[in-house]
């Protein structure tokens, strides 16, 4: 089983009572990345009023951090957090600039205005099943390259690199639990002209089914 998270780094922005709130939200792993992806927005807008921000860092849900960074408690990281677990995203980062109008909002206000960007970014936002892959190098002769072209291309992979030498290797990475079938599937394909090995696992996005 993978996880729901964000594929790319989205952005919104909408105005409430002269208060300017833009919103930054991408997929980030484990709380160091999701951190940086803070910092990065604070960096980008070093005159803000808030930049306030929740993220869900792990693939379980246990890790959980949110900040009103000077908002009145409870009123921007908690609704912001909220959004994302309603969601069911996971290593997920959402950051909330504020640039303060002059009016004061009141705690609804500010519940509803950090609610309403977290919610326009994420539910616009392209999501990806993140799955555990394997990678593999896929080494064939030259004569083979339109063949190897024409399998991945009919497959759910994606090619990572391909190196030119003596012969040519793919490196793909499928989803771990499609190995077996993917890899007698091109031995099958080929009639036995390629070399198969194993590089290494880790978290890729796949596309959903349903789309966004």
């Amino acid at each position: 089983m993978g996880v729901i998270s964000l594929y790319g780094r989205h952005k919104s922005e909408f105005t409430v009572e002269k208060s300017r709130f833009i919103t930054y939200a991408a997929h980030t792993e484990g709380e160091e990345e999701a951190r940086a992806f803070v910092a990065s927005v604070r960096a980008e807008h070093p005159l803000a009023t808030h930049v306030c921000y929740a993220f869900v860092a792990d693939k379980i849900g246990n890790l959980q951090r949110f900040s009103d960074d000077g908002e009145p408690s409870g009123t921007a990281g908690m609704p912001i957090l909220d959004v994302i677990k309603k969601q069911k995203l996971f290593e997920t980062s959402v950051a909330v600039v504020r640039y303060f109008g002059g009016v004061k909002l009141g705690a609804g206000g500010l519940v509803r205005a950090y609610t309403a960007g977290a919610v326009q970014t994420l539910s616009s936002a392209e999501k990806r099943e993140y799955l555990l892959c394997t990678e593999l190098s896929v080494t064939v002769s030259y004569g083979e390259i339109d063949a190897v072209r024409r399998f991945l291309s009919a497959r759910n992979c994606e090619v990572k690199d391909i190196l030119y030498g003596k012969d040519v290797r793919f490196l793909v990475a499928i989803k771990a639990e499609e190995r077996s079938s993917w890899t007698a599937a091109l031995v099958d394909f080929l009639n036995g002209r390629a070399e198969i090995s194993e590089k290494s696992s880790y978290f890729c996005p796949f596309p959903l089914a349903n789309g966004k």
